[in-house]
């Protein structure tokens, strides 16, 4: 029996209201039905966050999907709550569900800056630029009390180590005060993730971060610091949000960004069911509609995780969505200029006790 809707306070603050379970778990949860209403006098779950034991900070990818071979995510799970999230799946493997636990049961790695240094001191170490909150957002709303993110980037200025962001948070004006004299060495871009300029839908498909309008403001905060910035708008959902490419890009544009992308919606795993849930509770009129073009676009399926193809999907609608992308990109002037993070600049942190080089 599917779990019954939630009073609608207890949505409120959360992209998901039901635990899908681990798919490496051993049981399984099933919702009974006891006979009773259901009350409104729940309460909505609280943030809880744990020290993450990871090992190492930089994790290694060789996909030739993304433009960086290395990450870095000071926190696992994610506070924004946003029901498409494709980091979802990665709560199965700490054992918690990739729904409600994925936003309310976060890890952090507290001792993320000292790890880092180590790391980059490290003989073996090459320097390439680090990809920073590429799979779950680096400024979600607990880093404004630890201050991990900042903390990261402190190391890395002080190394002169090029870094990419990538987040939907507004909190990253906290940090221009590191971001401008990095930009000024050509060692850091950021791309702001907009979704949609529907406030009333942003609000209940990414409950936590920074609403569309004050992500622009980041955009041309940044713009005016320097800062190289643009717009990604991931994920573009197929009769969700695809009608705004054309705006969405021009807001972006007039609040100064230089460059744009997007990437079709994604569903891996655990992901599609929450999705669906998701529709049924805020937009059921098109659910079917929607998820019948997620179909179209990932070969008769939720999901297509082929290199090459997961991104953006395959066939006439994908084809559709490159040749509006491309045509508004050039009328706006987005994407006209490359950045090019210099990697040369790098300083190999000194080792405990070696004397600091005064150039």
């Amino acid at each position: 029996m599917p779990d019954r809707p939630q009073p609608l306070h207890f949505l409120r603050g959360r992209g998901s209201v039901i635990q899908t379970d681990s798919r490496f778990a051993q049981w399984r949860r099933q919702a009974l039905d006891d006979g009773w209403p259901a009350t409104d006098d729940a309460c909505p779950p609280r943030t809880r966050v744990s020290p993450d034991a990871a090992r190492t900070v930089i994790t290694r990818n060789r996909s030739p999907d993304v433009p960086f071979d290395r990450s870095i995510n000071p926190y696992r799970g994610c506070e924004h709550g946003c029901a498409y999230c494709f980091a979802r799946p990665s709560h199965a493997w700490l054992g918690l569900s990739p729904g409600l636990d994925f936003e309310t049961r976060l890890s952090a790695k507290f001792d993320a800056p000292a790890r880092l240094t180590a790391e980059l001191a490290r003989p073996s170490y090459r320097c390439a630029p680090i990809a920073l909150g590429v799979n779950t957002d680096a400024y979600q709303p607990v880093e404004r009390q630890l201050g991990l993110t900042r903390g990261i980037l402190q190391v890395l200025a002080a190394h002169r180590h090029p870094v990419m962001i990538v987040t939907k948070g507004a909190l990253i004006e906290r940090d221009v005060d590191i971001l401008a004299p990095m930009a000024e060495a050509r060692l850091v871009q950021v791309m702001v993730s907009l979704t949609t300029l529907d406030a009333s839908l942003a609000r209940t498909l990414e409950p936590r971060a920074a609403a569309p309008k004050r992500r622009l403001e980041v955009v041309r905060t940044l713009s005016a610091a320097g800062v190289p910035v643009g717009v990604l708008m991931a994920p573009l959902i197929p009769a969700l949000t695809d009608h705004e490419m054309e705006p969405l890009l021009a807001a972006a544009a007039e609040a100064g960004a230089g460059s744009a992308g997007y990437v079709v919606l994604r569903l891996p795993n655990e992901v599609a069911p929450l999705f669906r849930d998701w529709l049924a509770r805020h937009a059921p009129d098109r659910a079917r509609h929607v998820m019948s073009l997620v179909a179209q676009l990932r070969g008769g399926r939720d999901n297509d995780p082929r290199f090459g193809q997961r991104m953006r999907g395959q066939g006439p609608i994908a084809a559709l969505y490159r040749q509006r992308f491309a045509l508004i990109c050039r009328r706006l002037g987005l994407n006209r200029r490359h950045v090019d993070l210099d990697s040369n600049r790098f300083r190999v942190p000194p080792a405990p006790g070696e004397q600091l080089s005064l150039l």
